[in-house]
């Protein structure tokens, strides 16, 4: 169908690029390594909008200004605003913001896939690599175990604050054609495709509209609010942190069977074996500790008790994500892990009662060879 689309007043193109830097982050240090470099001061998030009772940050993170960029884009050079946000988990979100004005609706969607080729999660951008390398090297006295940070999770945003005309929401879907954006294909759609390409809509005044799809959303905010924004970042953040223990169970597991087995092979009647079963079941309790922690604090990153909107998108964004599918899985494959410490624990316990009976049958064995040499 025919659009006769208003031109975009006011908007910014949006890119993230979360990373697992380590297995934690102190947050505190993390600011201080920052001002004592003369950088601008580290800021603790908030969401903009929403009281804090209704949801919050379950531990604030930090937001850094890093330097500003110079991006070529379609033929054009664009001075980006750059930021990185850290969470206490160990996930950085990098935000590189272009800011737009005055410009056709076409014009505004094929601009969001540009950045997409440039800094999208195929396009392998050198940008996020000395983004990376320069906070991790600022900050490495704050990191606890860093990672290589080969896992990663990217999403773009298309926020416009303001067209040249005011347009209903109820009216926006046939003004503005959203799929070319959203998809970032040039072919056109088919209807069935279109029709899932924009079913995740959300509003909550008459003139505002947040869509969501699995690596982009479009956003008409005309109060310059960043709620929405910042809790897509926090969804994102936990699937990076939920997909990067799955793989770290993914493969501890093969490696469990075998030191299992190996812990099989090595009993002897000497006791050796309930060391090894023992020494096995505190390696195994360890690394479902420390999962387990780090996995609470990805699901309290971000506390919803009030806001029925927020919470709404962010439940949406969650299920978008598949992030409650990865969270199970890691959950499955950690009661795979306890089910084999228990056993393994009883497994040494059983071993050690064999020996505690051995022992007892060879002191019984030396009382009688004693009592016979006496008599």
């Amino acid at each position: 169908m025919p659009y006769e689309q208003p031109n975009v007043q006011s908007a910014v193109v949006i890119a993230m690029h979360l990373v697992d830097m380590a297995d934690a982050i102190d947050l505190s240090s993390a600011e201080a390594l920052w001002h004592q470099q003369q950088r601008p001061a580290a800021i603790r998030s908030k969401l903009a909008s929403t009281p804090p009772k209704a949801m919050a940050f379950g531990v604030p993170p930090v937001v850094l200004r890093l330097d500003p960029l110079d991006l070529p884009l379609l033929g054009t050079t664009y001075r980006a605003d750059a930021t990185v946000r850290l969470y206490d988990f160990g996930a950085v979100a990098f935000s590189v913001q272009i800011p737009v004005t005055s410009c056709s609706w076409i014009s505004f969607s094929q601009l969001v896939n540009a950045v997409d080729a440039l800094l999208g999660p195929g396009a392998d951008s050198a940008v996020w690599t000395q983004l990376l390398e320069h906070v991790r090297a600022a900050l490495l006295p704050a990191l606890t175990k860093p990672s290589p940070a080969s896992l990663h999770e990217d999403y773009l945003l298309g926020i416009v604050h303001a067209f040249d005309e005011t347009i209903p929401v109820s009216a926006m879907h046939e003004r503005i054609d959203l799929v070319p954006l959203l998809s970032g294909e040039q072919r056109p759609l088919s209807e069935q495709a279109r029709r899932d390409l924009l079913q995740q809509r959300f509003s909550y005044y008459a003139d505002d509209l947040v869509v969501i799809t699995w690596d982009r959303a479009f956003i008409y905010e005309p109060r310059g609010d960043s709620d929405v924004t910042d809790i897509l970042e926090v969804a994102n953040a936990q699937l990076l942190e939920m997909r990067f223990y799955d793989e770290l169970l993914d493969a501890e597991l093969p490696r469990m069977y075998d030191m299992v087995e190996a812990a099989y092979h090595a009993g002897n009647p000497l006791g050796a074996g309930a060391r090894h079963f023992a020494d096995l079941a505190r390696k195994l309790y360890t690394l479902v500790a420390e999962v387990t922690e780090i996995t609470e604090k990805v699901d309290n990153a971000l506390q919803v008790t009030e806001d029925v909107y927020l919470a709404r998108v962010y439940a949406a964004a969650l299920d978008l994500f598949r992030v409650r599918h990865v969270s199970a899985a890691v959950d499955r494959k950690l009661a795979i892990i306890r089910d084999t410490y228990a056993a393994l624990y009883e497994e040494a316990s059983g071993k050690r009662a064999e020996l505690l009976e051995l022992a007892i049958i060879v002191l019984i064995v030396v009382e009688i060879v004693i009592a016979i040499i006496r008599h």
